[in-house]
């Protein structure tokens, strides 16, 4: 039991959890910030200047306005960084799941809400005009994100239920395994409007330009973190990393989970398996092909930041619940035929 318990807070705390979201997290924004400043012939911060900004301003005064209710206002963001914290802890990482089993996509749209509910909540417990307009703005983002989502899911679990002879396959756990004896869904040509819909969310659900409506600084002094300051501030910032952690994480899982099957299939021929040590290796080959492939889904978003304008916010509503939601419509109307 001791043991047991021991295993489990390692997971919280270390991997897949806390630790790992705060470092990969961090890192994957501050190559993502590298990467579209160069696509657009200019110097950009370094990749580290994530971690820069979130230890200065966890150093710095925390300022509560009057009218803000304190609790709601200080608790908030610790609610939508731990939700995002959980949020990974169900997402396989290729064959190794921390909590087998028991995450399905059901699981991972209530918790995907959690992060935008805690800004919206801690944005309306200030009571400042700005955030009242932020929220919103991220309000009508948060809802148009959820349709071509909910339709992307629809089609992932259409096509590996009819495959496996279950209808549909809400299990990410057997979305993953699936892809691992039969080849990543995103090599299927069903699945693709289904991946480009998927990446065009990602934007979305994180906040990232081009769809920054509710956060758009120039426009609105930083919307619903306008009264932010210190260390909730950083811990919004960090939620902001952590989320672009998730949702790549989720991408590679629902398309390219057959990746870890190949590599898999190729440490067994090499006879790196065998006891303790061999374990270690299989852990450590997994780890690194999956960050890699999330660093390569980050990379593919980035392109979308680096060459797509602001787009006002009656313009993400409609782009989201037309163009990408006809995507992923799409992919689950082949699905539900068979191809």
């Amino acid at each position: 039991m001791i043991i047991d318990a021991l295993k489990y807070l390692a997971y919280v705390l270390v991997f897949p959890g806390f630790l790992f979201c705060f470092l990969t997290g961090l890192l994957l924004c501050g190559i993502d910030r590298k990467l579209v400043a160069r696509m657009q012939k200019r110097v950009g911060p370094p990749i580290l200047q994530p971690f820069y900004d979130f230890f200065k301003l966890c150093g710095k005064e925390t300022i509560v306005p009057a009218a803000a209710n304190r609790t709601v206002f200080l608790i908030a963001p610790l609610v939508g960084l731990a939700g995002l914290v959980v949020l990974q802890l169900f997402i396989p990482v290729f064959s190794f799941s921390a909590f087998s089993n028991v995450a399905d996509v059901i699981v991972i749209l209530y918790l995907l809400l959690i992060p935008a509910l805690s800004i919206i909540i801690g944005g309306a417990s200030t009571g400042s005009p700005y955030a009242g307009v932020g929220l919103s703005r991220e309000m009508v983002t948060v809802l148009s994100c959820e349709l071509p989502l909910v339709l992307v899911l629809l089609a992932v679990g259409k096509k590996v239920g009819a495959a496996t002879g279950t209808g549909l396959c809400f299990s990410l756990t057997e979305i993953v395994r699936y892809q691992m004896a039969n080849g990543s869904l995103l090599w299927r040509l069903s699945m693709i409007p289904a991946a480009v819909a998927f990446l065009l969310v990602i934007p979305g659900e994180t906040g990232s330009h081009p769809f920054d409506a509710a956060e758009a600084e120039t426009e609105i002094c930083e919307g619903m973190l306008a009264e932010y300051s210190g260390a909730p501030l950083g811990v919004y910032k960090l939620s902001h990393a952590v989320k672009l952690l998730t949702m790549t994480s989720l991408f590679v899982m629902l398309f390219l989970g057959g990746i870890g099957g190949r590599l898999e299939a190729l440490v067994y021929a090499l006879g790196l398996t065998g006891g303790a040590a061999g374990a270690l290796v299989m852990l450590l080959s997994v780890l690194v092909l999956f960050l890699l492939c999330v660093l390569l889904t980050a990379v593919a978003i980035s392109l979308v930041h680096a060459v797509t304008a602001r787009l006002k916010i009656e313009q993400i509503f409609k782009y989201y619940w037309t163009v990408v939601a006809a995507l992923a419509l799409l992919s689950l109307a082949l699905a539900w035929y068979g191809l």
